[in-house]
This record gives structure tokens, sequence and C-alpha cells, in this order.
């Protein structure tokens, strides 16, 4: 007998162990195509099928009917910056641009509590109807745009990982601030918000350029007195910007140096975009067991440039998919990896749907050292997963009817999927979000 509260019959798929090579992600890729998951405590109590599992229910109709769908471990969105949500497609700039005539101007709002609060649900609606469950994401640099995130974020009991912004130059007056005044700032909340209930708290310098030594050291001194937290910042995404590194930081042999040196690499250190790294950022990244957030519709829409799948693989450095919204074009995952095996295709790199959605899902949580709490599908994981409607238009329905096996539907999803394809989120063993506004009854 399995003692449950939910018993639910659909499709699943998940990838069942983490992984070190595309290869190894293919075997230990997991279908069962007629099944039945127990949820209890808002963990996944057992997933068998359906012939093994019908005799452990209470009542023989005593599960939800999710036939026709399939069931996948929620998105994992391993960087993207919230503030930026209401201008996402800003027209016209690359990176150091677009930072001055758009981002900084939004962000000068976060101050006001009630316009954080107001964006602040308007995001996790964004997260939850797009399947992402989890998701590692940049405040802005007033504490009121944390606390109004995570007090949103604790209402829906998510997996959620977030930072006020510490920047004390090379921004307008109005977003600076002196290095003391950012490092009590965090460190008040980092006491107020990390590890209450499933929140944790990423310490994030926005980038090298606009960190005095001053501010990092200050980032030290943190990340020695909490190192159970974060570290979430940006790294290599704009050539111009890797200029502007070393112009501020002759004394370092590349850009991560600057953060290497001080201590901010590392197991939790979470670097996003990596694109244009030296071999021996790579060897770093390795050596210290950090990670970094892929994020191929960002680095399309500012041509920041290609993402280097296969390098990271064989560098075996950890990796996870990030949406970057604002300069991301999607909150959607399905979207975001169909851009991202565009971006391997342009490399003679072929991003297989096994691998892409490992990406999306235990490979996202490995690379922010969650896996032993989400990711798939193993007794006793967190029950945070997305219910995917496989056929919403005409034309996936003719592409689905043709579709030979679970992997050509994950990939038609992938390159054909959105937003419309979310039927159910479950967090923590729950429905927190429904297409069709209905509630889910056992």
């Amino acid at each position: 007998m399995v003692d449950y509260r939910y018993a639910l019959r659909g499709r699943f798929f998940d990838i069942a162990a983490t992984a070190d090579s595309p290869e190894e992600i293919a075997r230990q890729a997991r279908y069962v195509d007629d099944g039945l998951m127990f949820i209890a405590e808002g963990r996944i109590a057992a997933l068998m099928s359906w012939e093994e599992g019908q005799s452990l229910l209470k009542q023989p109709d005593d599960w939800v009917d999710l036939r026709g769908k399939l069931i996948v471990p929620g998105f994992v969105d391993t960087h993207l910056h919230y503030p930026q949500t209401e201008m996402i497609g800003a027209f016209g700039e690359q990176l150091l641009e677009w930072l001055t005539t758009y981002t900084f101007p939004v962000e000068s709002q976060y101050g006001n509590a009630g316009h954080a609060a107001q964006m602040s649900a308007f995001f996790l609606n964004q997260l939850l109807s797009n399947g992402t469950t989890t998701a590692l994401v940049f405040g802005t640099v007033h504490p009121e745009s944390v606390d109004a995130l995570f007090a949103a974020a604790a209402q829906q009991n998510m997996r959620l990982i977030a930072g006020k912004v510490m920047m004390d130059r090379n921004a307008p007056d109005y977003l600076t601030e002196t290095a003391e005044q950012s490092y009590q700032q965090t460190r008040e909340l980092i006491l107020r918000w990390h590890n209450h209930q499933r929140l944790g708290y990423a310490i994030t310098p926005r980038f090298a350029p606009t960190s005095t030594p001053a501010l990092l050291e200050a980032v030290q001194r943190l990340r020695e007195a909490f190192p159970d937290t974060w570290l979430h910042t940006h790294l290599s995404e704009n050539p111009q910007e890797i200029a502007w590194v070393k112009s501020l930081w002759p004394e370092h042999e590349n850009y991560l140096d600057v953060y290497h040196h001080y201590g901010l690499t590392g197991k939790r250190s979470v670097f996003a975009h990596a694109i244009h790294l030296q071999d021996a950022e790579w060897n770093c990244l390795h050596d210290s067991d950090s990670a970094v957030a892929f994020c191929p519709t960002s680095n399309l829409f500012l041509g920041s440039g290609l993402f280097r799948l296969q390098t990271c693989w064989q560098k075996k450095v950890k990796m996870g998919i990030g949406t970057d919204v604002g300069a991301g074009t999607t909150f959607n995952m399905l979207r975001t990896l169909g851009e991202a095996y565009k971006i391997g295709q342009l490399q003679s790199y072929k991003l297989c749907a096994s691998e892409a959605f490992y990406h999306a899902t235990l490979g996202g949580a490995r690379a922010l050292c969650l896996d032993e709490h989400i990711g798939n599908f193993s007794v006793g994981k967190e029950a945070d997963f997305v219910v995917l409607d496989p056929a919403v238009s005409p034309l996936q329905q003719l592409r689905s009817a043709r579709c030979k096996d679970i992997y050509e539907q994950l990939f038609m999803l992938m390159t054909l999927g959105d937003d419309r394809n979310i039927a159910q989120t479950w967090i923590n063993g729950e429905c927190a979000w429904n297409r069709d506004g209905l509630e889910v009854a056992a």
C-alpha cells in the first residue's frame, strides 16, 4: 500500500539520474506510456505503470485523469531578471547600450514597494503559466524588490532563489550604492529570507563593470559568512563588455579571474552567458565546481554570440538553461529549447530532445545544486511538475500524429510548442496553475 494524497494517471517522461554526457542522458531517459504517480506530503511517493499501480489505489477511480497529457518535471530557469518583465522586446541595442537605454530606467521603479509587489505577482504568474517551477532571479538594487518577490513566492510555496543587485559604479546615481550599504542590505535580506520555506538567497553583484574592488570584497565577506547561499552574476556575454572588464581590471588574467580572485567561484556559483570564454576560464569553472546558464533567446536577441554547448560538455562544466527575460524574448522553456537547438545547428551540434529536456529539468537542478530535491520523478523528490498538452493547434496535431516515438514528440514540442501547451503546473504536490481554471479534485 502507498500512502498518498493524489494519484495521477497519464504519460510520464524524465531523466532518471544526472549525466556527464549526452549519451548518458539517453541511457537514463525514462518514459512510462500509461503511468500512475502517487503524491504524498508534497513529494513523489511512487511512479509505476498503470498495470502495476492500480491495485494500490484506495478506490478504483481514486485518480486524477490526465490521459492524453504528457507529464514532465517542472522546468528550472537558471537565469532571468524579474524587473525586466515590463521591458521585454525592447528594440535595437546590444548589451551595454541596452542596459543604459532600457534596463536602468525601468529598474529605478522598484524602490516602490507597491510597484514591486504588483510586478512580482505578474512575474510569478508568467513562470507558472509557462511550466517553470524553480528559477534563479535577479531583483534590482532596491531591497523592496526582493522582499516583494520572496513574499509572493512564499505564498505559492515555490522553490525560488533570488537576490538584490549589488552595484556601486558605472550606473546611474539613482541605482548605485556604497559597498558597505550593499553589504548591510544584502546581509539583512539573507537573514530574513534564506532557507525560509523553499526560498534561497543569491548574492548578486550585477557584473564586474559595476563592481569596485570594495564591493567584491563585501560579496566575498558575505559568501564566507553564509556559505550555503548562491552567487549569481554575469560573465562574458558581449565582446565590448569583456574589453571593458579588461580595462577596469588590467591586473587580472581574464574576466572570470576577477570573480575567482575574490573567492566567488565554486559550488552554488552560477555565471550567466559564458559565451566568449578562454580555455583557462572553462578549466577554472570545472575545477571550482561552478555552473553556467545558457540563455539562447537573449544571446540571439542582443546579438551577443553563440554559446558553445559542445565545449561545455567537453570541459565538464555544469549548465542550466536560462530565459534571461527581459533580453530573452519568452518565459516559455519549450520555445527557449527550440532556440537552443538552432544555436547548436549553427555550430554543427545536434541538440536532441532528451538532452534538451535534461538541461531544462534535472540538469538545471544540478547546476543549482538542487538535484537532490527536484528535477525528476525519483521517490522522495519534491512534486514539482508540468502537465503538457502535446497537440493544441491543427499544425501540432498533424505533426504529433506522425511522431514515431516519445522523442519525436518531445522534439516537436520544443520546436512548435509554446505557452498554449502548458495545461497545468504543480508546485510541491499542489496544482498551482491550471490553463482551464478548474480545481483539481482527486
